[in-house]
Formats: structure tokens, C-alpha cells, sequence
């Protein structure tokens, strides 16, 4: 095989595993006029088809399917045979590409963001902050970090924060004008803002005390799918809020915001470090494991 011809497959590869010409590009550091040329050129050297392309979609063809099926294995142990030469660097070497849903990416990353690359200088981070559950079996993504009920059952997990609750807040200004709940049941009667997954499910505010589990459905007039726009219009005082309480942590200290019906919230909100067990561990994702481990957090990975 030419070299031409190896670049030209990789092409075609990352184009699936991106899920569009303008990722793959970017992945693979071209423009994609250029990235869209050599995949035509592919095809006409195969003679056939190997891309659905529309202006909004991008799909296999089954001629695609076969050739993917076939190449993928290669590239994979291509790339486990590279990744074996780090056992012989004095420092980690490679790009680790996460998607990590919006809370953990301020909660986690960004404050161990310059003592991870300060420690491991020859690592290059490429974060995606995503709050729809990214597949990493496409091979996007090495790993991802989200909430523990939201990955997939088949991942190996890896603690990466102490257990949280999930609160009702409000700022002083509400309560001011509504009496404080004491109950969960009693929330029915505030004005709550609720949160859209990517999914378009709405979270269902859901409590807990002395092992009695209860689901509330919430009203209010604000719908949103992005917790900082949550966080700012409880404490405007638009209506009581359902976060995770590190998360609110200084709004609560400085008391911009008040933590409601924590006897009904307990303590066990975890976000974990999650990757595919067929995956061989890239130098790149120990490092990171080996990170978080040394944050000492509690949990175990499964």
C-alpha cells in the first residue's frame, strides 16, 4: 500500500468516526475542501460509493460499512503498536480526546487543568463539552466524564469527584416573597425552572430520606438545557433551581442562593472518568487516571 493510500483510508475513517467533513477536518489539521477532494478521489480509485453526503447528513454506504469493518481492526492495532513506544518515554506523549458534559468540565477539569499539562507537558488535551451522551464506541472520544447514571453499563469507571447532592435553591429575594418548602410535595406549588437533556427528556427533581425515594413533577415557565443559565436565574429570583450543590457551592456560601430540603438530598451525585473496557489504555488516559487517583477521591471503578 502507498502512503497515499494509507492517508487516504485514515481519511476516510476519521470522517465516520467525527460524524461530519468539518470535525474531521480539524481532527486531521486540513481544510475540508481539501478533506471532501480526497475522499472523492477514494471512491473513484475504489469505484464505488463509500459516503450518504447531504448538506445536514452524513451516512454509510454498505460498501462503507464492509470497507470500515475490515480497516478499523488495523488502524487499531497501528495505533497500539505506536502507543507501545511510550512504555519507553520518560513523559507521556499523544492527544487524549474527552467529551465531558458541562458541570463536570467547571467542576473538574478546569481547575486541574494547568497542573495536569504542567505534569504531563507532552500530552495534548482536546476537550468537547457535551451534555448528550457521546458515544465513545465510535471511536470520537478516548473517555468522557459525566454523572454516573448517565454511562452506559458496559464502561470501566474511574472516580473523578466526591458524592454531591442535587438541591432545590433559591435566592433570598424569592423566599422573600414565597414561604421556604418543607417538603418535597410542596415544591408543586413554587415556580421551578426545570432542565432539557439533549435527549429533550426534562430531569425529574428527585428526593430521598430515610430510604423513601420520591419523584416530583415541577412547574414553572422557564425551560433550559444550560445549568449556568439555571444557576443565574435562581439567584435573579425567577423561581427555585435543581443543581448539584458543589456546583453552587460560593453562591451558597456568599448566600446568593439558599439550599432547600437538604434532609431530602442525600450525598450521591458522583461524576467518574469512563472509557470502553475492549480499548487498550492510551499513555495519555493512564496519565489522567493516575491523575485523578492521586486526587485521592472516594468510590471504586468497576
Amino acid at each position: 500500500m502507498r502512503g497515499s493510500e494509507f492517508a487516504d483510508l485514515k481519511a476516510f475513517m476519521t470522517v465516520v468516526e467525527r460524524g461530519n467533513f468539518a470535525r474531521a477536518a480539524a481532527t486531521l489539521d486540513m481544510a475540508p475542501s481539501t478533506l471532501s477532494q480526497t475522499i472523492r478521489a477514494l471512491e473513484a480509485r475504489l469505484g464505488v460509493r463509500l459516503l450518504h453526503r447531504t448538506t445536514r447528513s452524513l451516512s454509510l454506504t454498505e460498501a462503507g460499512e464492509r470497507l470500515l469493518v475490515r480497516i478499523r481492526p488495523a488502524f487499531d492495532a497501528l495505533g497500539a503498536a505506536v502507543e507501545s513506544i511510550n512504555d519507553f518515554r520518560d513523559t507521556p506523549m499523544g492527544t487524549l480526546r474527552l467529551s465531558v458534559s458541562s458541570i463536570p468540565a467547571q467542576l473538574i477539569l478546569a481547575p486541574m487543568l494547568k497542573d495536569f499539562l504542567a505534569n504531563y507537558p507532552a500530552i495534548h488535551l482536546d476537550i468537547t463539552v457535551d451534555n448528550s451522551t457521546s458515544e465513545l464506541t465510535m471511536g470520537r472520544f478516548d473517555a468522557g466524564i459525566r454523572y454516573g447514571r448517565r454511562i452506559a453499563q458496559d464502561m470501566l469507571l474511574v472516580p473523578a469527584s466526591p458524592p454531591s447532592r442535587i438541591i432545590a435553591t433559591a435566592s433570598p429575594e424569592y423566599l422573600a416573597r414565597h414561604p421556604q418548602p418543607k417538603t418535597p410535595q410542596e415544591l408543586q406549588h413554587h415556580t421551578c425552572i426545570r432542565y432539557r437533556l439533549a435527549n429533550q427528556q426534562i430531569v425529574p427533581w428527585e428526593f430521598e430520606r430515610h430510604k423513601k425515594k420520591i419523584e416530583i413533577a415541577v412547574n414553572g415557565p422557564l425551560i433550559v438545557n444550560d445549568v449556568d443559565l439555571m444557576v443565574k436565574a435562581a439567584m435573579a429570583g425567577v423561581g427555585i433551581g435543581y443543581v448539584v450543590e458543589a456546583y453552587i457551592a460560593e453562591a451558597l456560601r456568599e448566600r446568593r442562593l439558599t439550599a432547600m430540603l437538604t434532609d431530602w438530598s442525600p450525598p450521591y451525585h458522583s461524576y467518574y472518568l469512563y472509557y470502553a473496557s475492549r480499548r487498550q489504555l492510551s499513555a495519555p488516559l493512564r496519565a489522567l487516571i493516575q491523575f485523578l487517583r492521586g486526587k485521592g477521591l472516594n468510590g471504586s471503578s468497576g
